[in-house]
């Protein structure tokens, strides 16, 4: 079915989500994107539901909600279970989610079982689930707006190399892995590393604090608007994203929609966005491996330990890039439209 054609007839649509733009966060961003994305119906964003709309509005209930993580939103995800048996309700799986809190939590156990489609954001997401669920589950990739490509030093004439890693401070995102990776490379000359993010854990930012302390080509910049992100990444050299857990990173699209190679944890949130044969993986919470893999980026003085045929500096971020650039189609914009207004078009419908 041409997704052009669905629903001349706008539906009343409910994205939950639990963080709204205070929080600047993962799922604030896709609630907002999925808003803007499905502007032709009537779509609203809360973080509980039912909201006061819905209760000012008997008369005109909702009809489809799409409820952004599995726990979180569990208690919106009851409530709608109770009122619109019918269905019209889809669960989006955060890595959290996947890979921790359906294992154990009960009330994330109800939310997949009470939805009527589960969405992942990432083509390893399916694999988590239960078998018995899959058929269920369809991966819709999140998408941003491409950047140019701009032009950045040469490594292999001794231009220093600039690394960037974006994401709040909090265990998931491992921030302890960057850390660690600066203290060995503290000494090395012309790599420098710039951390974006606010301190979700206080002890993680005085752990960023101290590692800036003692290692000057680590900085350590806090939370920082949305647009001055994307030009931090647009202008590195490459992202570093080192996540223990991982639902569809959001930076790494980012990153490849801006013409910037990733070195990426490997992880499935990870390989199922940038596919099982990416050569920038380093194995989660391995500061030496992503050390030794920004030294390969740098280009001199990198080759110590390494084959004698690997390629290093600008040939190796090239050959990166490369490959970031194959993955580049799956992240636009009229795509995820397009699989949003499927979503929306099945969910609707009666049964």
């Amino acid at each position: 079915m041409n997704p052009s054609t669905l629903h001349t007839q706008a539906l009343r649509i409910v994205i939950v989500s639990p963080a709204l733009a205070d929080a600047n966060n993962g799922n604030w961003q896709t609630a907002q994107r999925w808003r803007a994305l499905l502007a032709s119906h009537r779509v609203r964003i809360v973080q509980q539901w039912p909201d006061a709309e819905a209760h000012k509005h008997p008369d005109q209930p909702d009809q489809v909600m799409l409820a952004l993580h599995a726990r979180r939103s569990a208690a919106s995800v009851a409530a709608w279970a109770q009122r619109q048996p019918a269905g019209g309700l889809a669960v989006v799986l955060t890595g959290t989610d996947l890979y921790r809190d359906i294992q154990s939590d009960p009330a994330s156990q109800q939310s997949l079982a009470l939805a009527s489609q589960l969405v992942v954001l990432q083509a390893c997401g399916p694999e988590a689930l239960p078998a018995e669920l899959r058929a269920k589950t369809r991966v819709i990739f999140q998408s941003s707006t491409a950047l140019p490509a701009v032009s950045k030093p040469s490594t292999q004439a001794q231009a220093a190399l600039r690394a960037v890693m974006v994401g709040h401070l909090r265990d998931e995102k491992s921030p302890q892995t960057l850390f660690a990776a600066a203290r060995l490379l503290q000494g090395e000359p012309n790599l420098f590393i710039d951390h974006l993010g606010e301190a979700l854990d206080p002890a993680l930012g005085e752990a960023a604090q101290a590692t800036a302390a003692v290692c000057p080509n680590y900085r350590w910049l806090g939370g920082q608007p949305y647009n001055a992100t994307r030009r931090h990444i647009q202008r590195a050299h490459v992202l570093v994203h080192a996540s223990l857990i991982e639902g569809g990173a959001h930076v790494v699209m980012e990153a490849i929609l801006s013409g910037t190679p990733v070195l990426a944890s490997r992880i499935p949130g990870n390989i199922g966005l940038l596919g099982d044969d990416y050569a920038g993986y380093f194995e989660a919470g391995d500061a030496a491996g992503l050390a030794q893999l920004l030294r390969r980026c740098r280009g001199a003085g990198s080759t110590s330990g390494s084959a004698p045929e690997e390629t290093i500096g600008d040939e190796w971020l090239a050959q990166l890039q490369a490959q970031c650039a194959l993955r580049a189609p799956l992240f636009n914009p009229d795509v995820e439209r397009a699989e949003l207004r499927q979503l929306v078009h099945d969910l609707s419908r009666p049964g």
